[in-house]
């Protein structure tokens, strides 16, 4: 991007204010040298709500005053006094000093465990991933951020784009929510490459909630919701630096800085870049293992605070990106189709994409007199283009958003009784183009051996252009009983111009056995509609012809399940028992068929069964003083009908495994972390009507990869060091016919391991508060 563009983008930033209102602090313990040593994962709520957060790495915490007018508030964790403190309406900040529930216990610092945690106040299965975890890992961007999570997977989704998928529950992330700040962000023509349009610098936490949510987000969470918060103007450094490097020549750089203009309003800017410009081909196969990627990336959000009245908030974002990758001898300057190359097996082959994404939100909230009693209208709009190739074959997207989003809340007869209600609104607007060539070859119309010689080609043209125009009304109604038990039951309705009217209901209860033990279960709908080519953008990079049915239907499904927790002491420390079961029963769903034949892939609606079960348990402890560990297993059962046969969902692991231990000396000086992934086999789409020499096994072979990482704590800054695949574990032939690439069994996405081998990575952390 040019620089003019860039600084006349900042200055128009900068000239827009809007407002905001939050209490934050700081809580600490004073220790044997009369220090104050700040105190991770302290929950911190207001009193009879389920409004609460917990502390970070820092000791640090942010919280909403919206709608709240009892202003007591409630910090509490095993081993310490639980406090409540009355926060004056014109406090914005404090700082608290935590005291242990008894001078003749055991004291111990609560550090690491506490990076991530299940949320004992929501009423709704959700984890929280503070700062802490994300720095035990490089975490360059969202895609990279669950290295360290049991919960959620993540692989490549073919061998040349260098595109990340996650899955949720056994099921593609297309079924979960990705929000940022809970207006929808990783939707639609981002969904390919979304994950890593918010970069690990910027975030604040991640929540990941199992199963429904709430009806206020939508209509489009099906096995669960991921929400991103950024930081914060008001709570976050004056200036932040992360610079990243690996041992491929990947260069990464962070900046945020927050200004705090008045005592009521505040900015924050938001700078990422990510370069890699090397050509690298560890397993000989011609491509190149990948993408040469440049990215740049801008936010800037602006805060105004007025206690107890108004809140509101204000950013703008625009990123760009490039893309390139195929084989080592592609040159996009003098690259020319010539057939006679193809024959001889000697074409290259190149890939490119480039997108161009601008993105505008404001969220405003009035507070009333009366308590518990808000009103709130959140809108965004979003811009998101796309163009590129793939070999000879040429792709354009544009997918332009309108989002609303209006909700009162209020209660009824007293606070046990809450209800939030509203109106929202979403415009999507596709224009979607993929010109394809397809060649035909002497064998395909003569049966003899001549396997690669061209006879003729065939052009086709793919036109997916559409408008979806979807207002919504919802409700959603809380009944809380003593702290122990909170019911969480909302329903919406969307009219949807080509769908019709449909209704979302939902329903999430939580029971607080005691201060140690909830159980929790959840029962829901969710829907989408399908982005065919967008979604399965990986797709292009292969010579698969495409064939869509005739009125695909709306996806609709039935998610359920219960998550338990429990808290323990274990070797005197504290630790923690999850167990997870949640099934999703498709009532219709729209399948990507790869299996009919291998040069083609079909798109139609599901006729018979399609289910995921999904079983997890999780502990975590600490074993020795400042030594945790968290031991994970999932097992998947996902089944789909396929060309009517039920058969396992491909390139889904029947399970995963997962060890991480962390490890930090006095006052963090140095902390250690390892991981350990343990991967389970998984099926391939059928092999029986492949050639015999590109045949493949049926299923994927089992496979573990090490992850580890030091870092050292100074003053303003942190120096880390690390590794990714230690083990140096890659997948041999991630590419069907990568001597061929024009052939049409061409195919990279049969890709279910790492392609690239190990990865060493060094990066500095610089601070100023």
């Amino acid at each position: 991007m040019k620089l003019k563009f860039i600084i006349i983008t900042i200055l128009l930033i900068h000239a827009i204010a809007t407002f905001a209102q939050n209490i934050s602090g700081v809580v600490y313990e004073i220790n044997d040298k009369k220090e104050k040593n700040p105190l991770i994962g302290i929950n911190v709520y207001w009193m009879g709500t389920n409004i609460g957060t917990t502390t970070n790495s820092e000791g640090k915490f942010q919280l909403s005053k919206s709608g709240i007018t009892d202003y007591h508030l409630v910090l509490k964790m095993l081993s310490f006094k639980t406090d409540t403190l009355f926060i004056k309406n014109n406090v914005t900040r404090i700082e608290h000093q935590m005291k242990p529930e008894s001078q003749t216990l055991q004291t111990f610092e609560l550090k690491e465990r506490n990076d991530s945690y299940i949320s004992k106040l929501n009423a709704r299965n959700v984890q929280v991933i503070t700062t802490g975890e994300l720095y035990k890992a490089a975490c360059c961007n969202l895609s990279e951020s669950f290295e360290t999570n049991a919960s959620v997977d993540v692989s490549y989704s073919d061998a040349i784009t260098g595109a990340r998928q996650i899955q949720l529950l056994g099921l593609s992330g297309i079924y979960s929510q990705i929000q940022t700040e809970n207006i929808p962000s990783v939707r639609g023509m981002a969904s390919t490459f979304g994950l890593n349009y918010i970069p690990g610098s910027w975030m604040e936490s991640i929540q990941i909630a199992k199963g429904t949510s709430s009806v206020i987000n939508g209509f489009e969470s099906i096995t669960g919701q991921i929400n991103v918060e950024y930081k914060k103007p008001a709570n976050s450094e004056k200036l932040f630096v992360n610079i990243y490097a690996n041992n491929k020549a990947r260069i990464e750089t962070n900046v945020t800085s927050a200004f705090k203009l008045t005592d009521k309003l505040s900015t924050m800017l938001m700078l990422h870049t990510d370069n890699f410009n090397q050509k690298i081909d560890k397993n000989n196969d011609n491509f190149m293992d990948l993408p040469k990627l440049n990215t740049i990336n801008i936010f800037n959000r602006w805060d105004y605070m007025n206690p107890g009245k108004f809140t509101s908030r204000f950013g703008i974002k625009y990123m760009e990106e490039h893309r390139e990758g195929g084989t080592m001898d592609y040159d996009k300057n003098s690259f020319i189709i010539d057939t006679a190359k193809i024959n001889k097996w000697t074409e290259p082959y190149g890939f490119s994409l480039t997108t161009r994404r601008g993105e505008v939100f404001w969220k405003n909230g009035i507070i009333f007199p009366r308590p518990y009693t808000s009103l709130a209208l959140i809108v965004n709009a979003t811009n998101h283009e796309q163009k590129g190739y793939f070999g000879i074959n040429n792709y354009y997207g544009r997918e332009r958003t309108f989002y609303a989003n209006l909700l009162f809340s209020s209660f009824i007869i007293n606070k046990d009784h809450k209800f939030t209600s509203g109106l929202s609104y979403i415009l999507d607007n596709f224009v979607e183009n993929y010109d394809q060539t397809q060649f035909v070859y002497n064998y395909q119309f003569f049966g003899n051996s001549d396997l690669f010689t061209v006879h003729n080609s065939v052009d086709y043209k793919y036109l997916l252009n559409r408008e979806e125009s979807i207002p919504g009304a919802f409700l959603e109604y809380t009944f809380t009983h003593k702290d122990k038990l909170a019911i969480i039951a909302g329903i919406r309705a969307d009219h949807h111009n080509k769908y019709g009217m449909f209704y979302t209901p939902r329903l999430n209860i939580r029971y607080h056995f005691n201060e140690l033990t909830v159980i929790r279960g959840s029962i829901g709908y969710g829907y989408r509609t399908a982005n065919l080519i967008s979604e399965n953008l990986s797709l292009l990079a292969s010579q698969r012809s495409f064939v869509f049915a005739n009125d695909l239907k709306q996806e609709k499904a039935l998610n359920f399940g219960v998550n338990f927790t429990k808290s323990f002491s274990l070797f005197g420390r504290n630790a923690e028992f999850d167990v997870d079961l949640y099934r999703t029963n498709f009532e219709n769903q729209v399948i990507v068929d790869l299996e009919r034949i291998p040069t083609v892939v079909y798109f139609y609606n599901l006729d018979g069964k399609s289910y995921s079960n999904s079983y997890q348990v999780q502990l975590s402890m600490e074993p020795l003083k400042s030594l945790t560990l968290l031991v994970a297993y999932r097992i998947n059962d996902v089944k789909t009908t396929i060309d009517g046969v039920l058969l396992e969902r491909p390139f889904v692991n029947k399970y995963k495994g997962l060890i991480t231990l962390s490890y930090a000396t006095r006052f963090d000086k140095w902390k250690f972390d390892f991981t350990t992934q343990f991967n389970g086999s998984a099926r391939l789409p059928n092999q029986s009507l492949m050639p015999a020499k590109i045949k493949r096994a049926d299923t994927t072979p089992e496979y573990v990869i090490f992850n580890a990482q030091i870092t050292r704590k100074f003053k303003h800054f942190d120096v880390y060091l690390g590794g990714e695949n230690l083990g140096n574990f890659t997948q041999t032939d991630p590419i069907t016919e990568p001597f061929a690439p024009y052939h049409s069994h061409f195919d990279t996405t049969m890709t279910w391991g790492p392609v690239s081998g190990t990865t060493i990575y060094a990066g500095l952390r610089y601070t100023l508060k």
